[in-house]
C-alpha cells in the first residue's frame, strides 16, 4: 500500500495514496489553502511538489482550472504529419494530467471530504472504490471524475435505439457516441439469427455498460451472453440488464473475452485506437497493440455456428492518424480465416468531429465508423 507523508503545523502526518491511473505517490507534499496563488501552485507542481488542499472546495476547483490555463499558454509544437500530431497530443495530455494531478485532497475514513463548501462525495466514492478502508489521499482531478461519474450513473445516458437510458458506472465507457449503437440496431440480422430468433444465441464481447446486448435483446434475439474483462463493467452491465428487465435474455459473465460455446451472431466493439491508455476510462478508446481486436478475430471462427456472422464495429480514425493501415486490418481478417461479407458505414455525429480547434480535427472530420460483417472461410 502506497503512502504519502506531509507536515501540518508541528505534526507529521500520513495517509494511504490512491490513483486509478497508477501514478506514484508524490515524494514531497506541502499543505495549501486559499492563500495559494495560481502561479505558485503551477510552479510547485512543475517542480514535482504536490499540494494537499485544506481550503475551500470551490476555490480548489478554480485553482485547478487556473493551473490548466497556465499549461495551455505554452504553444503546441508543430507537427509534420497527422501521426506526429497524434503523438504530440498524447504527450501533452499526459503532461497535463501529471501537473494537474499534483493538487490533492484527503478523504476521511468514511470518504467524507472535510473542506468548506465541499459536496457529500461518500456515495460517489463507495460506487467507485467500494467500502472505505481508512483515510485516503487522491488528486482533486480524480475526485472530480468520480463525482461526474456518479451523476452520470444517477441520470443515465439517453440511448434512442433503446428508447430509454443506460446508466454507466465509474471507469466504464459511456455510450455517448450513438452511431455505433445505431449500426447494431439497424443492420439486418444474419439469416441464421433472423429466421430462428426463438432459438438463436448472440455474444456481445466487451459489453461495457451492456448497451449492445440490450439492443440485440430488443431486436428479438432470445439469448445473449455478454462478456467483459473489467469487473466494473460486468457490475455495470448486470445493473443495466436488471433495470431493463432483460435478465431472462442476457447473461453477463466474465472476466473473459469469449464465453464457452458457439453463437449465431458475435458482436464486438473493441477500443478503436492502438495506443497505450493512460487512465481507466481511456481503456475504452485505447488498446495497446490492438490486443482485443486481434483476440476477437483470432477466436471468431471457433465460436461461430454454421451460417453465423461476426460483427466488428470499428472506426477508421486509427487509419487517418497513421496508427494502423486498412491493409493491416484486412490482413488480420484474412489470417483469422474470415471473409468480409459486407460493410455498413456511418459518419460521426459527435461535436469533436466539427471542432476546428481540435489538434486532430483533420482526422476526426474524415472519420467513418463501420460495421464489418464477417463470416468464416474455414
Amino acid at each position: 500500500m502506497s503512502t504519502i507523508h506531509w507536515t501540518e503545523g508541528p505534526t507529521h502526518q500520513s495517509a494511504r495514496w490512491h490513483s486509478e491511473n497508477g501514478a506514484s505517490p508524490p515524494q514531497r507534499v506541502i499543505v495549501a489553502d486559499d492563500r495559494m496563488r495560481a502561479n505558485d501552485a503551477y510552479r510547485q507542481a512543475c517542480e514535482g511538489t504536490a499540494l494537499l488542499w485544506r481550503g475551500d472546495f470551490h476555490n480548489a476547483r478554480h485553482l485547478l482550472q487556473a493551473m490548466g490555463r497556465r499549461i495551455d499558454r505554452k504553444p503546441p509544437r508543430s507537427a509534420t504529419s497527422t501521426s506526429k500530431s497524434f503523438h504530440l497530443h498524447r504527450r501533452a495530455s499526459r503532461h497535463r494530467a501529471h501537473i494537474l494531478g499534483k493538487l490533492l485532497v484527503l478523504l476521511d475514513g468514511d470518504y467524507t471530504l472535510a473542506l468548506r463548501r465541499a459536496p457529500d462525495v461518500r456515495q460517489a466514492c463507495r460506487e467507485a472504490y467500494g467500502p472505505p478502508d481508512g483515510p485516503m489521499a487522491l488528486s482533486l482531478r480524480e475526485l472530480l471524475g468520480v463525482i461526474g461519474a456518479h451523476q452520470w450513473r444517477v441520470n443515465g445516458v439517453d440511448v434512442p435505439a433503446l428508447g430509454t437510458r443506460i446508466h454507466p458506472h465509474y471507469g466504464v465507457f459511456a455510450p455517448v457516441r450513438g452511431e455505433y449503437v445505431d449500426l447494431v440496431a439497424h443492420t439486418p440480422l444474419p439469416p441464421a439469427t433472423r429466421d430462428f430468433l426463438a432459438t438463436s444465441t448472440a455474444f456481445d464481447l466487451g459489453t461495457g455498460t451492456g448497451v449492445l446486448a440490450a439492443v440485440l435483446a430488443r431486436r428479438g434475439i432470445r439469448r445473449i451472453v455478454a462478456t467483459d474483462s473489467s469487473p466494473r463493467a460486468l457490475a455495470c452491465a448486470m445493473e443495466n440488464v436488471r433495470r431493463l428487465a432483460l435478465t431472462h435474455h442476457i447473461d453477463v459473465t466474465g472476466p473473459c473475452l469469449f464465453p464457452e460455446g458457439r453463437a449465431d451472431l458475435i458482436v464486438c466493439n473493441p477500443p478503436w485506437l492502438p495506443a497505450r491508455p493512460t487512465s481507466l476510462i481511456e481503456q475504452g478508446v485505447y488498446d495497446t497493440g490492438s490486443t482485443m481486436l486481434h483476440g476477437f478475430l483470432a477466436g471468431l471462427s471457433a465460436h461461430l455456428r454454421p451460417g453465423g456472422e461476426g460483427w466488428l464495429i470499428l472506426s477508421d480514425l486509427a487509419e487517418h492518424l497513421g496508427l494502423r493501415t486498412r491493409r493491416q486490418l484486412l490482413d488480420a481478417i484474412h489470417t483469422a480465416h474470415l471473409r468480409v461479407a459486407d460493410k455498413i458505414d456511418t459518419k460521426p455525429r459527435h461535436p469533436r468531429s466539427k471542432d476546428t480547434t481540435d489538434p486532430l480535427h483533420a482526422a476526426r472530420s474524415a472519420e467513418t465508423t463501420s460495421l464489418w460483417r464477417l463470416i468464416t472461410t474455414a
